[in-house]
């Protein structure tokens, strides 16, 4: 079967090749569920393995099978599986798997202390740019069928899942803990996610990014009842100042110098959740002695985030659900650049790449109920 991977280390070295399909008893056990791929998102992750700045290949092997944000259809299950997933099943798969660390024997992967970890399609494990593939049944997540045509979302909704969930989870200590206002900074696929998360849960939204309007992405915060804010326009403080306080901040710009204005910015018993992975050697001068006075003196929490445990997928089917129903072809708008097919991997990258436009890229693997010839 066909697959896209990378020689890991070698930069640009994406190819499409034949591998063996995976029986379903390659899971031990009888948990094993074999999917059939539909479609898979694309991001700067993949990007940044073709450049070879990560990634790894799983042992004994020189490639590595790209993609983590995966979308599929159940063809096949092992014997102990069980009856809510069933061939015919639309299912997304997590990413992370358990290493050594205690957090992973509880299923708390996302939590490892390990410095080695495993991530499909990231490192050591091969990922979801394929036709097919088996995974055991606990890292699998069934959809109902009317998240057909947006489920490939749910992977990079778990970002703002667990960033979300956890600042909640946070502030029980503060025993009431009703927020009301949330800025999120950033307008990509993730802010966007975040911001409609924000909004399921009830909260006034700001979305405050860089780019000026008219903008797609700000027309796509304004249709769920948000504010959309041009960095170019207003100084965080100044939204803050029009807009908050912020009881929740989340960043996901990419941009670690924006920080520091958030802790400004953010109110009182209110949590700054950071998302972004910045590499690099950026300094900022920062107003260190009012950020230290305010984190103390208001109780305030700064908490980073990564990857999701499978409570965040739950929420995700939940939210997603949801989101059809309040703001029903919401999502859709986000599905902006469908790239036809696995033979097509060098135009997924020049999009990745070259494409400033595009919300979401994805492969459209095969179609629903019928594979690729």
């Amino acid at each position: 079967m066909k697959a896209i991977a990378v020689h890991p280390g070698k930069p640009n070295s994406m190819h499409l090749r034949e591998i063996p399909e995976p029986p379903v008893s390659s899971v031990p056990d009888g948990r094993g569920v074999k999917i059939k791929v539909l479609r898979v998102g694309v991001d700067g992750t993949d990007k940044e393995i073709n450049a070879a700045e990560y990634g790894a290949a799983p042992a004994g092997e020189d490639y590595l099978v790209t993609g983590h944000e995966s979308f599929g259809q159940v063809v096949e299950v092992g014997p102990n599986v069980p009856t809510t997933i069933r061939p015919g099943t639309y299912v997304v798969a997590s990413v992370r798997r358990p290493g050594s660390s205690i957090y992973g024997r509880i299923g708390l992967q996302d939590f490892t202390t390990d410095d080695v970890y495993y991530e499909r399609g990231i490192n050591l494990l091969h990922g979801y740019l394929t036709e097919y593939y088996v995974e055991d049944f606990q890292y699998v997540f069934p959809l109902p069928a009317n998240l057909a045509e947006v489920g490939v979302l749910l992977e990079p909704t778990t970002v703002a899942e667990k960033g979300v969930n956890h600042a909640y989870e946070i502030q029980r200590r503060l025993k009431v803990w009703q927020p009301r206002s949330a800025c999120i900074l950033g307008s990509g696929t993730v802010g966007l996610l975040t911001a409609l998360v924000a909004r399921l849960r009830g909260l006034e939204l700001t979305v405050y990014s860089l780019p000026q309007k008219p903008y797609r992405n700000a027309e796509l915060v304004e249709q769920l009842g948000g504010v959309y804010v041009s960095s170019h326009e207003q100084t965080l403080a100044q939204t803050s100042e029009a807009r908050g306080p912020f009881d929740l901040i989340f960043d996901a710009t990419g941009f670690s110098p924006i920080v520091w204005e958030a802790a400004e910015a953010l109110g009182k018993n209110g949590v700054l959740v950071l998302a972004s992975i910045t590499g690099g050697e950026r300094k900022a001068e920062i107003n260190s002695d009012r950020i230290n006075q305010s984190f103390v003196l208001g109780n305030k929490v700064m908490v980073g985030t990564v990857n999701a445990s499978p409570n965040d997928f739950r929420s995700g089917v939940d939210d997603l659900i949801k989101a059809e129903a309040i703001y029903p072809g919401w999502l859709k708008q986000l599905l902006t650049t469908p790239i036809d097919g696995l033979e097509n991997y060098e135009q997924m990258i020049r999009e990745l790449t070259e494409n400033r436009d595009a919300i979401k890229v994805y492969v459209e693997v095969a179609s629903n109920g019928s594979n690729r010839s």
